[in-house]
């Protein structure tokens, strides 16, 4: 069965390409697109496997080949003889196979039909084993100008920190969770990733304007963003901690493509032994039922976050609006692809629930929702006041507060920090 092809390449050597394509038994070269609108309607309409493109080819980014694959066509890429720097774009972009245009016929068929069996599950572009890059490098980092080499990490947790709708309290636990983990010694990465309302950067007193994750998926977009240059845009605030701050303002969430924030993730596990995000509220996938194409999807990060974490902390505010919230936010999360949940409760007081209020809401989210295993996070807003005016963390601004200790705990269960040995004495 012959195999269906478009192209979208260059004009200087298409020619000869094409000649090429079709001297080959197993090819068959359906539609020659003159740009990226003409190859993305094709691929919609189902007339090709494979597509052939270009780096010259204007406006590919991540989110294109994201549209290909959606509708089944495997993309690979093609470069004149020699151009190493054109290959290089394409496999940041992500394609695992990039032939020259001057190889013989049968080895463009033999790279093109073997399109699928080449990309391996985990692997970066260009090679059937992770790690490795093009030119041979197996870290495929480059060096900084200073000559030092960046390393990855040889192990890393992503901990996504998500809860409904109402301010239960995401960025303080994220913020505390990750100030924890980099105390422990893990090198952390604080990822905020809400696209309605970031406030990472100012509860660190960090500048509004910082490029921070909208610059990092801009760089995943267009095949640029490697480890030196994720680096470059999470400055580290405190020692071990880095911060990806959001974005600054609530319009730019087109910005934070799911492809783009995936490949933003997958770089972060080189960065970090730990990274945590900060995630939106909004789980609800309804906005494509309003397109006729692949529309961007405000909840798209937040969709693509939680699918891509290793862990997940629910985090639910302790009165009784707060919880009937977190029910059903934990029902709605169990529906869609993310990791068995950890719940904590925060802003525990005895006045929204009465006294002994740990032990009413344990028995209350028993009995009805059948949650059993719960963390608390003692109400404390003089503490986060202070905390948020001086720009400074939890366990820098009140180490020995209760709330302090408690989340503690939590960085000690999620396994990122050993337990607190003073964590379990509390002021009466």
């Amino acid at each position: 069965m012959s195999t269906a092809v478009l192209t979208a390449v260059s004009h200087q050597w298409e020619s000869e390409l094409v000649t090429s394509l079709e001297s080959a038994p197993g090819l068959t070269v359906v539609r020659r697109c003159a740009d990226l609108a003409d190859l993305l309607a094709a691929a919609s309409a189902g007339l090709a496997d494979v597509a052939v493109v270009s780096a010259d080819l204007r406006a590919l980014d991540r989110a294109a080949l994201h549209h290909l694959a959606s509708h089944g066509v495997r993309a690979a890429g093609v470069v004149a003889p020699g151009d190493e720097a054109a290959e290089r774009h394409l496999r940041q972009l992500g394609l695992h196979v990039v032939v020259r245009a001057d190889a013989a016929p049968h080895e463009i068929e033999d790279a093109l039909v073997g399109l699928e069996a080449a990309e391996v599950p985990g692997a970066e572009p260009g090679t059937g084993e992770p790690g490795a890059s093009p030119d041979g490098d197996r870290d495929g980092l480059g060096e900084q100008p200073d000559g030092d080499t960046w390393r990855p990490v040889e192990q890393c947790r992503v901990i996504a920190v998500w809860g409904p709708t109402g301010a239960p309290g995401r960025s303080t636990v994220a913020l505390g969770l990750a100030a924890e983990a980099a105390a422990a010694g893990s090198r952390t990465l604080l990822v905020d990733c809400d696209t309605y309302g970031s406030s990472i950067a100012q509860a660190l007193s960090l500048l509004d304007e910082a490029p921070g994750m909208a610059a990092a998926a801009r760089a995943a977009d267009q095949g640029a963003l490697d480890l030196p240059a994720l680096a470059r845009l999470a400055p580290e605030v405190s020692p071990r901690l880095r911060v990806l701050t959001g974005i600054p303002r609530a319009e730019r969430w087109p910005e934070l493509r799911a492809p783009a924030v995936e490949h933003v993730l997958t770089v972060a596990r080189q960065l970090a032994e730990v990274v945590v995000v900060d995630c939106g509220f909004a789980i609800e996938d309804d906005e494509e039922l309003s397109y006729d194409t692949l529309a961007p999807r405000r909840n798209a990060a937040t969709l693509t976050a939680l699918e891509q974490a290793d862990d997940l902390l629910v985090v639910g505010s302790a009165d009784p609006i707060g919880l009937q919230r977190l029910v059903r936010g934990v029902q709605d999360v169990g529906s869609i692809p993310s990791p068995k949940p950890q719940v904590v409760v925060n802003k525990v007081r005895a006045s929204a629930v009465g006294s002994r209020p740990e032990r009413r809401i344990s028995e209350a989210l028993s009995r009805f929702s059948g949650m059993d295993d719960l963390l608390f996070l003692p109400w404390d807003q003089h503490t986060l006041d202070g905390a948020l005016f001086a720009g400074r963390t939890l366990r820098e601004f009140a180490p020995q507060s209760d709330l302090r200790r408690a989340m503690a705990a939590v960085a000690a269960r999620c396994g990122v920090a050993a337990p607190d040995p003073a964590g379990g004495r509390r002021r009466r």
